[in-house]
Order: structure tokens, then sequence, then C-alpha cells
């Protein structure tokens, strides 16, 4: 018997219940991702809101020329990729949190993940399609 009433073995990880599922090694970097895709929103959402801002009032045109711009679509189809990619990492999080039938969660995720590549696509393809009609 050690310090406090504790025994070697009462310190020693309940080996006999861990079943191996999941990855001990994969949080650090699902969480660093997130972080970095969060940080990543900051500056391209403010340049997204400051310029819908400074368009409003303008023709539709005038909005289309400037988003089909080399630079402006660039800046575009980075905010969708990064908005995307942070929402399936907290959608994820969400799901594996709150969801405890295995069945339902493993086709919540691939939900989840379809829904955010599909939406991201089809907001690249937007984007791209507006350029390319300039």
């Amino acid at each position: 018997m050690g310090p406090y009433g504790l025994n070697k073995s009462s310190l020693r990880a309940p080996v006999a219940r861990v079943r191996g599922l999941g990855s001990a090694k994969d949080g650090t970097g699902h969480f660093i991702t997130q972080r970095v895709t969060a940080l990543a929103l900051v500056p391209l959402l403010l340049w997204f809101v400051i310029g819908v801002i400074s368009h409003i009032g303008v023709p539709h045109y005038t909005f289309k020329a400037w988003l089909g711009g080399i630079v402006p679509a660039t800046l575009m189809v980075l905010t969708l990729v990064t908005t995307f990619w942070h929402a399936a990492l907290g959608l994820a999080v969400v799901v594996e949190d709150y969801v405890h039938h295995e069945m339902l969660k493993l086709a919540l995720l691939v939900l989840v993940r379809l829904g955010c590549v599909g939406f991201a696509v089809l907001g690249v393809v937007s984007v791209i399609k507006i350029a390319v009609s300039n």
C-alpha cells in the first residue's frame, strides 16, 4: 500500500476494457486542423463581408465582374473550401460526441462529409463559372 491508500494495481489503466474504438493519435491533429481553419477564416470572412458591403447597391453585373476577377475569385474559393472543411470537422465532433448508436453515427459522419464536400464543390464550380463568364 502506497501513500494515501493507493496501490500500484489501482493506478494502472483498465486494459481489459479498452476496445480499440478510435485512435489516441488522431485527436491532436483534428484539434489543430480545426483551429488553423478557424484562424484562416478570420481574414477570409472579413474580406468577404467587406467586399459584399462595399458592393451594396451596385448593379448585378458589377458585382459579378468584381467576383470574377482573379484575386477575388481565388479568395472566394479559399473561403468556401476553408469554411466547409471547418464545418465538416466541427460537425464530425458533434456527431461523435452525441450520437451513441454506431451505425447511425457512421451514417451521419458519411452524410456530413459528403454534404460538406458537395457544397464546397458546388460553390467552387459556381465561382469558376462566374470567373469564366467575365
